[in-house]
């Protein structure tokens, strides 16, 4: 039988190093590996790269790497919500990369599947098309993007099993699904994890080929990114 799991989030870290390339799954703070970033942050890792959605905010997230300032380059879609981001940008302390969000999840999504570029037409005739070949379908104009090329995929999933099937719930089931299986190594970080054959098969979104490495995650604080309540 085959059995991906390791004992914790340290042992599922190992082979991480300085000047690595990780996608990070989640959306705003939604199904975000909060065990995995504490780790990273715990290794002290410098200059990596960090393909996300978003950068998380302040003081939670991505943005606890962006505080010891441990990430030199953020490829992301939206990030409107961490003021240190913000900061770090607009100083030239970071690099980052922002693309249309459909682009960010293909590109993540052919990495999986092997498919080294494809042509989208979101960003031609912007910032975002600058130095990018282009060509035209259909009378109308499309960019090439190259898939992305990462050394680790940190992801998190409501359960999954010893072989590394994965079940996501709810807005997790975002880019995450698209990241596992997108790098060399994939980390799953599960909040119940269950012997292998436990599992229905049509209830499952990520078969456990895609990934290497599975552990059961400690507490999740799932802070809510902005909270709206009405007056009573």
């Amino acid at each position: 039988m085959i059995d991906k799991t390791v004992a914790n989030v340290t042992e599922a870290c190992k082979g991480v190093s300085d000047g690595m390339t990780f996608m990070l799954g989640g959306f705003g703070l939604c199904g975000i590996p909060e065990n995995a970033i504490a780790q990273l942050v715990k290794l002290n890792v410098k200059n990596v790269t960090c393909i996300a959605n978003n950068a998380g905010v302040d003081d939670f997230g991505l943005g606890l790497l962006l505080q010891k300032h441990q990430i030199k380059k953020m490829i992301s879609s939206y990030v409107g919500e961490n003021a240190e981001f913000e900061r770090q940008m607009l100083s030239g302390e970071l690099e980052v990369d922002l693309i249309p969000q459909g682009t960010l999840a293909q590109r993540c999504q052919s990495a999986k599947a092997g498919i080294p570029a494809f042509y989208t037409p979101a960003g031609y005739g912007t910032e975002v098309g600058e130095g990018k070949e282009s060509r035209e379908f259909n009378g109308k104009m499309h960019l090439l993007e190259h898939a992305f090329k990462a050394d680790f995929a940190f992801v998190k999933a409501w359960k999954g099993d010893t072989a590394g099937n994965l079940i996501f719930k709810g807005t997790a089931r975002n880019f995450n699904p698209n990241m596992a299986g997108a790098a060399k190594i994939t980390v799953a970080e599960v909040e119940e994890l269950v012997p292998a054959g436990t599992l229905d098969p049509n209830d499952i979104h990520v078969p456990g080929i895609f990934v290497q490495r599975i552990f059961q995650g400690e507490v999740y604080e799932k802070r809510i990114e902005q909270l709206t309540v009405r007056k009573k």
